[in-house]
């Protein structure tokens, strides 16, 4: 049966379903990668390894899951999102399972890492796309309401993580979110495209032809995104704040047990970090429609505070303080999530949304992957000094 051709963007409709689908996704993708932290003194014990060489396991996972996002753009396009979205869940899932099982850090860079991070590059840039393509006037808040979904897994993962390891080790805890993996084949199917008439008409433009259907637009006019020095800049930007963006998520739970916390205090950092995370993404969502400034401008504010955040983060020695640092640099986090992706089709066009969000996430890959170990070798070389 043949798309409806819409006039104008729905701005609600089926969209909501789609912003659900894209709720669940980010728990599964950015919720778990933030919480793999609990798992890693438990990795750094048994393999015998340091902390930044840990610390890689989820800068390859991001990394790829960036890197590869053009990969979902095309396969998108060509075989249909629900498709692309449901392999990627699988391989997402093995990828799990299969570092259950390893003997060495180089199998979790591998499983975890590598294949689980080419799944969920399949699933997240055409589910943030099309979100992009059902909502306009209220894009900043659908956007902020499917990236929740990384707040609220990140309060429950944190502690139910620890809790699997508890009672099933760490390989049995593996293996249950191997498991838990597999509910992204059912978000794909919540994704429905839709054909607007820009597309039509940017499908003439570039003698796609006839058909008209967004997901069968050709890339060759999209080749002109790395020609457009606005979003070379802004692709450049935010791969610069990436660098530092994911390094709490990552260290902050072997910080606090360095500090003489519990385990459970440890991964309750997280926790409460992810509860401002997740206020913040709503609040800002909500706040960037109002249109009361331009969302770069308000992006380039809670960039500022982000970095502030990041360097009193080390100032904090108690669990209270660290507490309320975390919920500090959770708030300024979370409200640059909506931003980022709400920003985008003002810079390239609603058409372009799909490769250039794939796009977009290729250049935030080099900050993503480097961020954790270097702060890792930081950490290393901090304690070295003290000691010598």
């Amino acid at each position: 049966m043949a798309q409806p051709v819409y006039s104008e963007v729905p701005d609600g409709g089926w969209g909501w379903m789609v912003v659900l689908a894209g709720f669940l996704n980010n728990c599964l993708l950015v919720g778990v990668a933030r919480s793999l932290g609990v798992f890693f003194v438990h990795f750094m014990q048994y393999f015998q390894e340091s902390s930044s060489r840990v610390s890689w396991i989820t800068s390859i996972a991001m990394a790829t899951q960036q890197f590869a996002s053009p990969l979902g753009s095309v396969f998108g396009k060509h075989y249909g999102s629900r498709t692309v979205v449901m392999v990627g869940g699988v391989l997402a899932s093995v990828g799990m399972l299969a570092g259950s099982f390893a003997q060495r850090l180089l199998h979790l860079y591998l499983s975890i890492g590598l294949l689980t991070g080419i799944g969920w590059a399949l699933v997240f840039t055409p589910t943030m796309a099309m979100i992009s393509r059902y909502f306009k006037k209220r894009r900043a808040l659908a956007t902020g309401l499917a990236f929740t979904g990384v707040g609220i897994a990140s309060f429950l993962f944190s502690p139910l993580f620890q809790f699997l390891i508890d009672e099933y080790t760490w390989r049995g805890a593996l293996q249950v979110l191997s498991a838990i993996m597999l509910n992204l084949c059912v978000c794909a199917a919540l994704l429905r495209p839709i054909t607007l008439q820009e597309d039509l008409f940017a499908a003439s433009n570039s003698r796609a032809g006839g058909a008209g259907c967004w997901e069968k637009v050709t890339s060759a006019a999209d080749l002109t995104l790395l020609a457009r020095r606005g979003f070379l800049v802004y692709a450049f930007a935010l791969a610069l704040m990436t660098t530092g963006y994911f390094v709490p998520y990552v260290h902050l739970v072997a910080h606090g047990k360095n500090l003489g916390l519990s385990d459970y205090e440890a991964a309750f950092l997280l926790s409460t970090t992810a509860i401002s995370d997740t206020v913040a993404r709503l609040f800002v969502g909500w706040l960037a429609d109002l249109k009361l400034i331009r969302s770069i401008h308000m992006l380039l504010l809670w960039s500022v505070l982000t970095g502030l955040s990041l360097l009193l983060l080390p100032v904090g020695r108690t669990y209270f303080s660290l507490m309320g640092l975390g919920l500090f640099y959770g708030f300024c986090a979370g409200a640059l999530s909506p931003l980022f992706f709400s920003t985008l089709p003002d810079i390239v066009g609603i058409w372009r949304i799909l490769n250039a969000t794939g796009l977009l996430l290729m250049l935030l890959s080099i900050g993503g992957l480097l961020g954790p170990p270097l702060s890792g070798i930081t950490v290393q070389r901090r304690k070295y000094n003290i000691i010598y």
